[in-house]
């Protein structure tokens, strides 16, 4: 599946398709430990698609497409790079 077409689904439909990949995936493995199927391909694809499903279900619970950062995160590394050049100036 492709990413445009995976950023336009909804959440519900997001859950859907992970749950009918996951079922995919399931059922190639089976046939290839039986030895029914060689089909490393799909199953490269396969794990591919869960990937890029669960990747944009997970940056929409944490708003990251589109959200500015946060300016707290950055604040206390530059705290930190000041005493160390401190400490380095004293030696």
């Amino acid at each position: 599946m492709e990413l445009d077409k995976i950023r336009n689904l909804s959440d519900e439909e997001l859950k859907v398709e992970d749950n009918k990949a996951q079922e995919q995936l399931f059922r190639l493995r089976f046939q290839m430990k039986m030895g029914q199927t060689e089909g490393v391909k799909k199953l490269r694809e396969l794990k591919k698609d869960v990937a890029r499903i669960r990747t944009i279900s997970r940056e929409r619970v944490l708003a990251i497409r589109g959200a500015a950062p946060l300016a707290e995160s950055s604040a206390p590394a530059k705290t930190k790079s000041r005493a160390r050049k401190s400490k380095k100036e004293a030696l």
